[in-house]
């Protein structure tokens, strides 16, 4: 068993009671997870992708960096990440009004709003869109035992796991409401050594240094032709 499967599968019913069923007993039995396959787990782990983990991750930085644009391209860089992908993420959360956008070679992206302001569920909408947690395929008619005409029992109303599922979706898209990437920032702060927020400063401040230094290609050209004369 590979180790990252493992992990989700000692923590998924902690996720699973903790955050989506937060109404719930949380050592009620029904609740707990006997089994969890690994497509269970890929299932799952798919609504909310890792687009949004990335992008949650540069929102930290723009927050470090107190207004001082940061180009997709270091913050690419800084996580060993394309840049064409953090570009499409970032054009979603500008579109959305979380972040605006600077041209320019000391330009990039700064955060539209205080972080305090700007929810969990806001960014992952912004990101993923808004897409139900379930898709609910009505199979509850299709036993071969009804033959061509299920009975009116059996298809009325809304489907009992369907419901359920909405229950879930309702208490998840609520506790990402109520927490604020300003949360997030204090969650981190608290777990990264003092100097680390410092090392990624100077890392990005070194890279912007680099650019401005670069000489342009025509300047360069025509001085190598000042020489040759």
């Amino acid at each position: 068993m590979k180790p990252q499967v493992a992990y989700y599968k000692k923590h998924f019913s902690q996720v699973i009671c903790g955050q989506l069923f937060l109404n719930a007993e949380f050592n009620s039995p029904r609740f707990i997870l006997k089994k969890i396959t690994r497509s269970d787990i890929v299932r799952v782990m798919a609504h909310i992708t890792v687009k949004v983990e990335y992008g949650l991750h540069c929102l930290l930085w723009l927050i470090e960096a107190d207004a001082v644009p940061l180009s997709s391209r270091d913050l690419a860089e800084l996580q060993g990440i394309s840049p064409s992908f953090l570009v499409k993420i970032f054009a979603k959360l500008e579109k959305a009004g979380i972040v605006n956008a600077t041209e320019g070679v000391r330009g990039g992206y700064v955060l539209a709003r205080k972080p305090e302001s700007i929810s969990f569920l806001q960014i992952v909408d912004a990101i993923e869109g808004r897409k139900p947690l379930f898709d609910c395929q009505d199979i509850r008619g299709r036993c071969a035992v009804f033959g061509d005409q299920p009975p009116t029992w059996a298809t009325s109303g809304l489907c009992s796991i369907h419901k359920i599922m909405l229950q879930a979706e309702k208490a998840m898209r609520k506790t990402l409401a109520e927490q604020s990437l300003a949360d997030l920032a204090v969650m981190v702060d608290h777990k990264a050594p003092s100097d680390f927020s410092a090392s990624v400063k100077d890392w990005i401040d070194d890279r912007v240094k680099s650019r401005i230094r670069k000489p342009k290609v025509s300047s360069l050209t025509s001085s190598v032709r000042k020489a040759m004369s």
